[in-house]
């Protein structure tokens, strides 16, 4: 028998290049996961709490009513025409949504440091998780939206159709951000302690409580720098119809939110796959 026969083959193992490397894949492959990982979430969520998901409804509410009192009939605060309750809450109703989903993702790493130092998954699965649970919570306080167009007789245009892809952009973005700090916080515990301070200032950086037409022409690109501007101001045209948006031009701020959420996902997936390996050993 020869030398050559003898020979095992050799397998040479080299790292995926590109795309590749992010094996977004292997998120379908663990798509149950997911979704227990969501359904889990939920029900700690809720939890032996006396109101249930009646907080879903009352969080977005009571911020309505103070932010009408104050800012609607106190400082008059432009509307457009537009009665300034429903004003806020379609404003509210996207923003509640990406601020639960950015502290859900930014932290769960951390909370599932069991998990994550005994098997393996895509940790990618964890932060999805925290995003996509926020989809019931919005689905129930969407209803108070529509109860609201009807007391005050708003009729929906074909704008409406369109909402999906805001509620998309919102999740985008949330995961995005959601990517970078859950990363960050399994390094530097600080981030616990800074996303709810993030999240407030981020509040009165973003036309929740007044409308992008308030803000001067030459600087209202600068709203654009922030991406839920965008999704804030979307909802609004989507759900309010044209009349809303008379008095300014919202897509440059679409198109401009558009972009900056798409590089913060990207770079936030590339990452979080780059830190990822290092999880287990310092969680």
């Amino acid at each position: 028998m020869s030398v050559e026969q003898n020979q095992l083959p050799v397998t040479y193992l080299k790292p995926a290049k590109g795309l590749a490397a992010l094996n977004l894949r292997d998120l379908w492959d663990y798509r149950e996961l997911i979704y227990f990982l969501t359904w889990r979430d939920l029900k700690v969520r809720y939890k032996q709490t006396l109101l249930g998901f009646s907080w879903v409804i009352l969080q977005p509410v009571i911020n309505m009513v103070v932010f009408t009192i104050l800012f609607g009939e106190l400082l008059s605060v432009p509307t457009g025409g537009i009665p300034y309750p429903i004003f806020s809450f379609a404003a509210l109703l996207p923003w509640t949504y990406f601020a639960g989903s950015l502290s859900r993702s930014s932290t769960t790493l951390v909370g599932s440091a069991n998990l994550i130092s005994k098997v393996y998954f895509p940790r990618m699965v964890i932060p999805i998780s925290g995003v996509l649970s926020g989809f019931v919570d919005f689905a129930i306080a969407f209803i108070i939206l529509v109860i609201m167009m009807l007391f005050y007789r708003i009729i929906p245009t074909w704008n409406l159709l369109l909402l999906p892809l805001f509620l998309i952009l919102a999740m985008l973005t949330a995961l995005g951000f959601g990517l970078w700090l859950s990363a960050l916080n399994v390094r530097f515990r600080d981030i616990n302690h800074l996303v709810p301070f993030i999240i407030e200032i981020w509040k009165y950086a973003t036309p929740v409580i007044y409308g992008s037409a308030l803000i001067p022409e030459k600087y209202r690109f600068l709203l654009g720098l922030n991406p839920l501007t965008g999704v804030v101001e979307g909802f609004r045209w989507a759900i309010l119809g044209e009349k809303y948006v008379q008095s300014f031009n919202p897509e440059p701020l679409f198109i401009i939110s558009i972009a900056i959420t798409f590089v913060v996902l990207i770079s936030g997936t590339l990452f979080f796959r780059n830190t990822e390996r290092t999880f287990a050993d310092i969680i």
